[in-house]
């Protein structure tokens, strides 16, 4: 039994719950993760892993095996990296997801430019407004906007994106155009994003004297993806509130038209997240270095 295999596949099996994802992961068949699971089990003379039909959990002695086994294959990785790292460009596969405007608008645009730099890293890019499990997905990092709530992961403030409010010409020429927030509330139809987490709409929000006001209304349509709703907008369906990164194009077409613009929404933070549980590689440094760099003027608009 090669020990230090079986302790890799062991240790994935227990952070994705399957053996099927955790071979998936390290690009081995399912039968071979298997076997070495079996044989580490053998070896140790202990039960690992409880099995069900759903899910594949760590039996008591199983997770402090895992957590022993976790730091041994950071120690490895840290020693491998301090000596690679020097020599060569970093490398490997990074596994990044982002929300679908970010991805269109921001984040494809500038990844050339972090390609050329990097060019012996490969990424595969997940893109849905739905945030993943970074841990059973096998996820190594989420680009993500708005209040954080897991506490367990790590989060890098990367920037501030400006919001805007806005309507195709055609709406606010049958609809009128407001002069105030609140004249939302007079027979206006909202565009709303609906949150991908709970499903609710999420309230039009302006600034007002320093303070930040929400308006709650009944709305026209609700969309759960960032572009779709955007589409909706210029659909002439409503008034929305989205990113200038996204709508910038199309106000200077004309194709929509900011309204209240005296009464702008807040900023909107965006983070890089990240397991603090799992060891970071050079590749994801460099990554999120670079994010660093380049996010805030990507974000204006």
């Amino acid at each position: 039994m090669d020990q230090l295999l079986a302790m890799r596949a062991y240790t994935r099996v227990v952070e994705t719950g399957s053996f099927t994802r955790a071979a998936d992961s390290l690009n081995m068949p399912i039968a071979t993760l298997s076997k070495l699971v079996k044989a580490l089990e053998a070896h140790l003379d202990v039960r690992l892993l409880q099995r069900t039909t759903r899910r594949v959990t760590a039996t008591p002695e199983g997770q402090e095996y895992y957590e022993k086994a976790r730091r041994v294959l950071i120690d490895i990785e840290d020693i491998d990296t301090s000596f690679s790292s020097v020599k060569q460009q970093p490398q490997g596969h990074l596994r990044i997801d982002v929300g679908g405007s970010t991805a269109r608008d921001v984040l494809i645009p500038a990844l050339p430019d972090f390609m050329r730099r990097y060019p012996e890293i490969r990424i595969d890019l997940g893109v849905a407004d739905r945030p993943v499990d970074l841990i059973s997905g096998n996820v190594d990092c989420v680009i993500r906007g708005g209040a954080l709530e897991d506490s367990s992961l790590i989060a890098r403030h990367i920037g501030n994106a400006e919001m805007v409010t806005c309507a195709t010409p055609g709406y606010l020429k049958q609809s009128g155009l407001p002069a105030y927030p609140e004249e939302l509330r007079n027979g206006h139809k909202l565009v709303c994003y609906l949150s991908p987490v709970t499903g609710r709409a999420v309230p039009f929000r302006f600034t007002q004297d320093g303070e930040i006001r929400e308006i709650n209304l009944v709305h026209r349509i609700g969309v759960n993806e960032s572009n779709a709703h955007l589409a909706a907008a210029v659909a002439g369906m409503g008034i929305v509130q989205t990113f200038r990164y996204s709508a910038g194009a199309l106000l200077e077409a004309g194709t929509l038209v900011e309204i209240l613009d005296k009464w702008r929404p807040p900023h909107y933070p965006f983070y890089v997240v990240y397991p603090q549980n799992r060891h970071m590689t050079h590749r994801l440094k460099v990554f999120i270095a670079w994010l660093a760099e380049v996010f805030p003027d990507a974000v204006k608009g």
